[in-house]
């Protein structure tokens, strides 16, 4: 029988990928640097295992990883975050010695990774971008802000969710700010604020190892949570050929293979999608395009098992999908909770579906609870609830 190993299960985008997988037959071994995983609840895990944190230790990651691998035979190892990719594709020629990993070298990996890297190879290649301001000495940004106009974002070049990230709304703002992100992040970007009034949408693709794109889909955010701007609570799936071309033009430059997601926000001023980042893993609204028609982690293991797949682009549109504590998070935080479209009171309905809710597997909702009792018991704050 087939076996893969999928990474970071205490992150809500595991537990759709473990249930995909699992359903087709395929036995799934889920590890992560914490027993409380909301992964491990699913029926779908046949086995879990407690790793070294790939954030704290990552060359202890390695070697426990590697060591893993040698005495277990997977077919596939997915590594789905941040926090295992980055050490991931750094050992990517130790790690396929014993398994298929389906992602991109170290190098092609930083270049989706880091958003200046990104911005850059986007300008180049006519894809739309907000203007952007690149420093490489932090005194340069008292003359800058003499220079441009505000209101102003700063975004750190590598981070997850809205960590970081800083609106500005003055001058003197600027330095004290970028001087305060600087520390934690270095060199953030500097960016023109795009004003509220246009959707964003986030381009999935998946890519064979020649960079020839095999599946693509479309989201449109209904909500997100913080409200500011952060990962969606709930979104819907739609049609939008434009935005595909951009987002896998972008992708095919950096040479992609496996996952990934580009979003773009609608520019209300000109009505242009100007691009935001990309996503070089497996989203965290997977499930949307599951149950669309689209099963990504599984065309990602073929594509590991057998070398290619036949492209597919048609899916169902108008289907929704919630992230239910996110969601009530942007309830409380909306001062129009009320008149929210759709109502927050709408949790029923044949298009409508949810991140973690199964009936089939209920138990990963029970784990969702723990995992952030455990988050929040070990002095977690409450922004880890946004990954």
């Amino acid at each position: 029988m087939s076996r893969v190993f999928v990474t970071d299960a205490q992150q809500r985008k595991a537990v759709p990928i473990i249930r995909a997988l699992g359903r087709h037959g395929i036995q799934v071994v889920a590890g992560d640097s914490t027993r409380w995983s909301m992964g491990f609840f699913s029926k779908y895990c046949t086995q879990w295992v407690v790793y070294p944190s790939p954030i704290d230790t990552p060359d202890l990651f390695i070697e426990w990883l590697l060591d893993h691998l040698k005495r277990n035979t997977y077919d596939v190892l997915f590594p789905i975050d941040e926090k295992t990719l980055g050490p991931v594709t750094r050992h990517l020629e130790e790690l396929r010695k014993y398994t298929a990993v389906p992602v991109v070298d170290h190098q092609t990996y930083m270049k989706s990774r880091d958003k200046g890297q990104t911005i850059r190879i986007a300008l180049e290649h006519d894809i739309p971008c907000p203007k952007t301001y690149f420093v490489s000495d932090v005194e340069e940004v008292r003359a800058l802000a003499e220079k441009i106009d505000f209101p102003v974002v700063i975004k750190p070049r590598q981070s997850q969710g809205s960590r970081g990230i800083a609106y500005v709304q003055s001058r003197s703002e600027l330095y004290p700010q970028y001087s305060r992100i600087h520390a934690e992040y270095p060199f953030p970007l500097i960016q023109e604020f795009i004003p509220p009034g246009g959707d964003t949408f986030g381009v999935g693709a998946l890519f064979n190892k020649t960079s020839e794109l095999r599946a693509a889909f479309v989201h449109r955010r209904l909500r997100e949570y913080p409200i500011s701007g952060g990962p969606s609570t709930l979104r819907e799936s739609v049609y939008a050929p434009d935005l595909v071309e951009m987002g896998v033009r972008l992708l095919k430059a950096i040479g992609w293979y496996g996952v990934a997601m580009v979003e773009f926000k609608l520019d209300p001023r000109d009505n242009t999608p100007k691009l935001m980042e990309i996503n070089p893993k497996f989203w965290g609204s997977i499930q949307l395009p599951i149950v669309s028609g689209i099963d990504f982690p599984y065309l990602l293991y073929r594509i590991a098992t057998e070398g290619d797949v036949a492209p597919i682009f048609d899916y169902q549109v108008g289907v929704r999908c919630r992230w239910i504590i996110g969601d009530l998070l942007h309830f409380l935080r909306n001062p129009n909770r009320f008149r929210l479209q759709p109502s927050f009171f709408q949790f029923r309905g044949d298009n409508l579906h949810y991140d973690i809710l199964d009936r089939e597997d209920p138990c990963p909702v029970l784990g969702m609870f723990v995992t952030y009792l455990a988050q929040a018991l070990g002095g977690k704050r409450w922004r880890d609830l946004r990954r």
